[in-house]
């Protein structure tokens, strides 16, 4: 509970109220709404790739082992990939990033296609070029989410999230359906080919698309550094750690749905392989209802309200599933888990992106995305391998369990009070240091220190607020941080803290400031008496 305390002290401002905002609002946007479009074409073919993928493999003897490995290829590159993209989209002009990934992965798929048609995919090319073209994937991934808050206002972001969930379940919904008769008339080469197509309009769109340039008066990040800093920026904020664990705690339990669906529609249900994408389609109708409702659960539920009925929704899906074996009854139940699946990760993918600042996002994001992948992929192992030593039904009851224990978590674990709501508006409120000499960007570690003077009736307020700072120090690219006490003079306090280099600090400095960094700072001006006093050290290194 301390922690939770600490995040609703960091979170001083709300801002405009998210809550009324329309599902449909953010396509008003041309950008976004042509975006939107072309995504939802490029993931119709995505869907219907994997499908003519695992078609091609049925008929090998190995069918057992390979077919699995489409997935296995196309997802563990994300995994593998997550955190060094998320540095790529943050140090690149994203706009770019995503044109160069989109095209390169349209041409991995055109070669997919012609090597089909040519007769020369076996099962290793077909994996290689699957592993190949997820690495695209991983590469667009964090860019692409990174890029909403630069589509539509803040305020919209929780739509847009939700759209982009409607998207995804939507083509999950319809393009197996589309490849599933494609591939029985014509093969999978023509699918393979339709997809290679589908890239086109996101790279139109992204072309087309003009962002504001950026004047940048200070040096380039490099690679490791920034995977540093935005490590140091997660461990230093209390409401992007609570967003990562009701990720974790939901996306664990909630992925045995997913990886035992086929389990149970073959050996309970009966169904044959249509039968299995009428359920599919009930979780994205779902999914899509979901989409619907969010605007007016948000305005009338909080968003740890949501997090725990959508969990229990989930939880009821789960079970249905594992214990009716009334088909009707079961759509019924996946149209519920559908909703259920989109609100919690609407929610949770919005919180995300309304609480990383601009120069950290993607990063931020690849992170996210590495606890949903990792939890989809270690929690399908977990819960395939407990269904073999048991059953499915256990498998799915035990799932069952812990979806509702994740729920009710949320009145010990919930999301920070202003989740969302911070003021993340860059700010350049730090006075230029007053330089004898220019340090070079590579030059340091850089100490700096700030004393304050406090009155003992101020103290207990100035300690408070210092730690507070002492976490937006550390976000902002501190790598030690410490509060000193004077034994000479009992009302003084310095404020020390080390950055690696003086580029890292010029970065603290334009890029990495916001409005709420003002506002945890001037709580602490209210605490002392008169200026505070800041002076700036470079480690001096032996020549010898």
């Amino acid at each position: 509970m301390a922690e939770h305390n600490d995040g609703a002290r960091e979170t001083g401002v709300a801002m405009t109220s998210t809550q009324s905002i329309s599902t449909w609002a953010p396509l008003r946007s041309p950008v976004y709404r042509a975006l939107w479009i072309a995504q939802f074409v490029s993931n119709l073919g995505t869907w219907m790739q994997t499908v003519g993928a695992q078609w091609m493999l049925v008929g090998d003897s190995r069918a057992a082992l390979l077919v699995p490995l489409v997935q296995t290829a196309t997802t563990l590159p994300v995994m593998l990939l997550a955190l060094p993209s998320g540095v790529l989209a943050d140090l690149i002009d994203r706009r770019r990033l995503l044109i160069a990934t989109q095209g390169a992965m349209a041409a991995g798929v055109g070669l997919l296609a012609s090597l089909t048609g040519a007769g020369l995919t076996t099962p290793a090319v077909l994996l290689t070029l699957l592993f190949v073209i997820g690495c695209g994937q991983a590469l667009v991934a964090p860019a692409w989410q990174a890029i909403q808050p630069d589509l539509v206002p803040s305020q919209q972001i929780p739509a847009a999230a939700a759209l982009g969930s409607m998207s995804i379940n939507l083509a999950r919904a319809i393009g197996p359906a589309i490849a599933g008769a494609l591939v029985s008339l014509t093969g999978p080469t023509l699918v393979f080919a339709l997809n290679a197509v589908s890239f086109v309009g996101i790279v139109a769109v992204l072309v087309w698309w003009r962002r504001p340039a950026v004047d940048r008066n200070y040096p380039p990040e490099r690679a490791l550094a920034a995977l540093s800093a935005g490590g140091r920026f997660i461990r230093s904020s209390p409401i992007v750690r609570r967003i990562l664990l009701r990720a974790a705690l939901f996306i664990a339990p909630g992925s045995a749905l997913w990886g035992l669906l086929p389990v149970i529609a073959a050996d309970q249900l009966g169904l044959s392989s249509s039968g299995y994408g009428l359920l599919l389609g009930a979780l994205g109708v779902g999914a899509v209802l979901g989409a619907l409702l969010l605007s007016r659960l948000r305005s009338r539920f909080g968003q740890n309200t949501l997090l725990t009925v959508s969990a229990a929704g989930f939880a009821m899906a789960t079970a249905v599933l594992a214990l009716v074996h009334n088909f009707a009854v079961v759509l019924a139940a996946l149209v519920i888990g559908g909703t259920s699946w989109l609100l919690s990760l609407s929610t949770l993918n919005a919180s995300m992106q309304l609480s990383l600042p601009a120069w950290v996002r993607a990063r931020g994001l690849s992170v996210y995305q590495l606890v949903f992948m990792g939890g989809q992929a270690l929690g399908s192992l977990v819960w395939g391998l407990l269904a073999g030593a048991t059953s499915s039904v256990t498998s799915l009851l035990v799932s069952m369990t812990l979806l509702l224990v994740c729920g009710l978590s949320a009145l010990w674990w919930p999301l920070h009070a202003n989740t969302g709501n911070l003021d993340l508006t860059p700010s350049t409120h730090w006075p230029e240091p007053m330089l004898v000499f220019e340090p070079e960007p590579l030059d340091g570690p850089v100490l700096v220190l700030t004393s304050y003077h406090v009155t003992p009736e101020n103290e207990e307020g100035f300690l408070a607020a210092m730690a507070v700072l002492g976490r937006s120090r550390q976000r902002t690219g501190a790598s030690q941080w410490r509060l000193f006490r004077s034994v000479e003079h009992e009302q003084t306090f310095v404020e020390t803290f080390v950055v690696r280099s003086w580029g890292e600090h010029l970065h603290q400095h334009y890029t990495r400031l916001t409005g709420q960094d003002l506002l945890i700072e001037q709580a602490v001006e209210r605490h002392i008496d008169g200026e505070a006093v800041s002076q700036h050290y470079l480690a001096v290194h032996d020549p010898r």
